[in-house]
């Protein structure tokens, strides 16, 4: 029975790591290709171990240097501080949007209560791409192109995160409620002194869903954003792969690939624990 035991432990670790090897060798060679020379890429086979041009092609990437023929739009760190700042705007407003329409779709009586949460449950089924003619036709008419609040503002609402907190909010037990109604609490202090601490493993693990899905926007800054400025590092990656005859430097834009797996990296390194955490509390 324990060697049973052993040999199945053996082989799920097994199949994890070979699991992780298949995931993770892309990501390395991409890493590999972003510190070597532009010979070494175009001259198959591309080396295994990473080159001495690390320095070199990063400061390339991150500045506004410029490799020998070839021409930049912009440094990289720009195009990341534009993600970083939309992706962060999308997230806080998507979060602060949901929080308050499940606060007040629980623990109000209005008439239509529950036609409206349906209403926005429905939107589940129209994405971006389906409603992306009215919307950026809105956003032009109101000048918010070439601005983060064009990147920003029409990504905010969310109807998952609104029924996620919906249906925490449901499991918090009525005596809680009524406490806090006799101590004197107006709704919106019961809101930010009680909801939204209990909340904060579930805010964890949609920032980390929701800091992605900003980060990982293509289309949407796309038909936004016209002045390369606001690029953002998804549209870098995508404007500095070369088409026909034109040259390409791919040290630097492997290193920018590298780049743009950094902070959706970090963010769900540091709070692995609260994203776990919050999914285990979803499910209860």
């Amino acid at each position: 029975m324990i060697e049973r035991n052993k040999k199945g432990y053996f082989m799920s670790h097994l199949g994890l790591i070979i699991g992780i090897a298949f995931i993770f060798f892309p990501v390395w060679l991409t890493f590999v290709a972003s510190t070597v020379t532009q010979q070494d890429i175009i001259q198959p086979p591309l080396p295994l171990l990473p080159g001495s041009n690390f320095i070199e092609n990063y400061t390339y990437a991150l500045t506004e240097k410029s490799a020998e023929g070839y021409e930049k739009n912009i440094p990289v760190l720009r195009m990341l501080f534009n993600s970083a700042v939309m992706a962060l705007g999308i997230t806080i407003g998507k979060i602060t949007i949901s929080l308050l329409s499940a606060f007040a779709i629980v623990y109000f009586r209005f008439p239509g209560r529950k036609f409206f949460f349906w209403l926005i449950f429905l939107t589940l089924m129209l994405p971006v791409e389906v409603r992306i003619v009215p919307t950026y036709e809105i956003a032009a008419k109101l000048n918010l192109l070439n601005s983060y609040a064009g990147l920003i503002f029409p990504l905010i609402a969310s109807a998952t995160a609104t029924f996620l907190f919906r249906q925490f909010f449901m499991t918090i037990p009525n005596e809680m409620v009524e406490a806090a109604r006799m101590d004197g609490a107006k709704p919106m202090k019961f809101f930010i002194d009680i909801l939204v601490p209990i909340s904060r493993t579930n805010i964890a693990a949609l920032f980390v869903i929701l800091f992605i899905y900003g980060w990982n926007q293509y289309l949407w800054p796309l038909l936004m954003t016209t002045d390369p400025n606001m690029n953002t590092i998804v549209m870098g990656i995508n404007q500095m792969i070369p088409g026909g005859d034109d040259f390409g430097h791919w040290p630097t834009i492997m290193a920018t690939s590298i780049l743009a797996m950094v902070p959706p990296v970090l963010i769900v390194i540091t709070m692995q624990r609260f994203f776990v955490r919050g999914l285990l509390e979803s499910e209860k």
